[in-house]
Parts: C-alpha cells; structure tokens; sequence
C-alpha cells in the first residue's frame, strides 16, 4: 500500500493572505460556497487547499458507510444502495476526518459519479455501486487544479450536483441516488482559459494569488520549501502547534457563528456596496453577510462591523461584477472606491 504524501502545513505558508483568509471562511460556514483562487502558477494555490485537510476537526459518521453517512440525519438521508441503511438501522458511530478530495483533470465520468460494481456482479451475480469521487466529498470539500481545462460535460454534472445536492445515476440497470454536498474549492490560472460562468458564480469567494515581490518573502519560500522536503516529518512537527492553534480557530469559530450578530446596519452597509458595485442578482449580498459573520467569528467578536465587511467585500464581488465597457480599471479597484464611498462616507 503505497504511504499517503505528507501535506505541507497550512501554518508554513508564506504570505497569500486572503487565500489563506478565505479558506478559513468557508471552513466556518460551509453556506458560503466555496473558493476559486486564480493566480500564477507556483504560489501555492494547491498546496493551501490540500493543507486545509489537516485543519479541520473530525466529523461524525455512521460506520462501514460508504457515503460518509451523517448519524444524526436517519437512513433516509443515505444512499438506496448504502448496505447500512438497507439493514436493521442500528448503527454504530465513527468519527472520520472531513475529506478533501482531489477531481483530477482527466478523471472519467464513472469515476466521479460512481459506477457498477463489476466484481460484485461477476463473483455474486449482484447488482452493486461503486461511489465515486463525489460520494467521497460528501460533507466534506471538493479540490479541482486548473479547473477552468475541466471537460463541459464534468461542469454541467458538477453544475448539476452543486445546485441539487444530490448526485444520480442511472444506468447499466442501476437507479442510485446518494447525498453530495460539498465545498467546492477550485483553482486557475487565468491565461489558460477563462472559467464558465455557470460555474464561477457557484463559487461564493474568488481570491487572486501574485507571485511574492519582496525579497524577504521569497527567500522564506525557498527555506521552508527545502526543509520540508528534506524532512517533511522534522517539518511538520515544527509547525505542528501552529498549525493545531488554527485548527483550534476554526473549532472555536464554528461554536461562536451562530451567536455573532448582523444587525440591521451592517446588512444596509453590505446591500449598499452591491448596489453601488451593479452586483447581479442577491448572491453576492447573502454571501458578504455570510462571510462578514464567519470573519467576525474567527477574530473572535460577537456581531459584524465595518472592518469585517471591508475584509470580505472584494472577495464576494470581484467575480460578481458587470463588465463596464465604460470604466477600464481593474475589478479591485472598482470595489476599492466602491468600499470607500460607502465605507467612508
């Protein structure tokens, strides 16, 4: 059995700020949606979403079930093939570490929805299903590398699952429906291809990643970048209680989210900044309110203010943006002096 790779710690990434920041976010509150990070290629994009694993605090699970089946929820929120709820449903409870599963580029359709079971059905002439990658990532966050080269049909099946919650399958004699829902977590650079727009309003946060400038910083990458791989064991027990004051962030953000207060001027002040942006419909608002809470709740405050709202703004609106064939500045600094009308006034 080949040995799993070890992750770098999320605590040893030099700088990316609001990558790091926005993976936090969705970490807090799942109803956020998600992350799409675009940026060069090499500044730690998929290292930052495959670190996120280690972060975060395990989840409970029924036992031997193969859809990451949540105890609280009754077999009737299971898979029709999950072998657990098709018997006496008296389960035992497991707790499992919250899956980050990668959907590589070239994955197959059978392997990300799942697919016959052929050595069921030739050693016990039974009908059986195999899950897929997206019956991995239930309860858990979906990574795609590059994902604006993923195939038009994947899109429209994720697209699908994304807004369903609900993965189905039929086909070769086989009728299954089985929960997925996930925290799409995507990453791109830009010069490859843009990202459908279908997709990228699925995500609820896009971040743009640059190449460190300083020398300082890059200097730092390279050190750390080294010692790992010389000794990712030595590497990761440096950065273990780092790492582990993080994780012990997102636990205690977690409990506080729903007690954090978003009073009626905070909503007007995020309802003012789509308005003055042209943001399409009231997805970038309920997102901004659900990010400003998670980012008041991991810095430990107890209702949502002004410097919360700055924080998440660009991140909620640079993707949300009508084109302005009129106004040729970038779409940071349209949200920049849109903040500082509003913000500011």
């Amino acid at each position: 059995m080949t040995a799993m790779k070890q992750a770098f710690p999320f605590a040893a990434i030099v700088g990316q700020d609001d990558m790091k920041l926005a993976l936090l976010l969705v970490a807090t509150d799942r109803k956020i949606g998600g992350v799409m990070v675009f940026g060069d290629r090499g500044t730690g994009k998929s290292t930052a979403a495959r670190s996120l694993a280690s972060l975060l605090p395990p989840m409970q699970v029924v036992e031997g079930c193969r859809f990451n089946c949540d105890p609280r929820s009754g077999p009737q929120s299971c898979s029709n093939m999950c072998d657990i709820r098709n018997t006496s449903y008296r389960p035992n409870i497991a707790t499992s570490p919250i899956p980050v599963v990668d959907l590589p580029l070239g994955a197959t359709e059978d392997r990300v929805v799942g697919a016959l079971d052929l050595e069921r059905a030739l050693t016990r002439g039974e009908k059986g299903f195999e899950p897929g990658l997206l019956a991995r990532a239930h309860r858990g966050f979906l990574y795609i590398d590059e994902v604006n080269l993923l195939e038009d049909h994947l899109v429209d099946l994720l697209l699908d699952v994304a807004s369903s919650g609900e993965n189905i399958v039929e086909r070769e004699g086989l009728s299954v429906r089985h929960p997925a829902q996930f925290v799409l977590i995507g990453s791109g650079n830009p010069e490859e291809g843009e990202l459908r727009p279908q997709l990228l309003d699925r995500f609820g946060l896009s971040v743009e990643v640059r190449t460190p400038t300083t020398l300082a910083d890059r200097v730092e990458i390279l050190r750390r970048c080294d010692s790992f791989e010389r000794d990712p064991e030595g590497f990761e027990a440096v950065w273990r209680a780092p790492n582990q004051t993080i994780s012990d962030q997102i636990a205690a953000s977690r409990e506080r989210l729903a007690d954090v207060v978003v009073d009626d001027p905070a909503l007007e002040t995020i309802s003012r900044l789509c308005i003055a942006m042209g943001a399409d419909g009231l997805r970038g608002e309920l997102t901004m309110m659900r990010a400003s809470r998670a980012a008041a709740a991991l810095s430990g405050d107890m209702a949502v203010g002004p410097q919360h709202i700055r924080r998440v703004a660009p991140m909620a609106l640079r993707h949300r943006l009508r084109r302005n064939p009129l106004d040729q500045s970038g779409s940071d600094a349209r949200i920049e002096r849109a903040i500082g009308e509003v913000l500011d006034a």
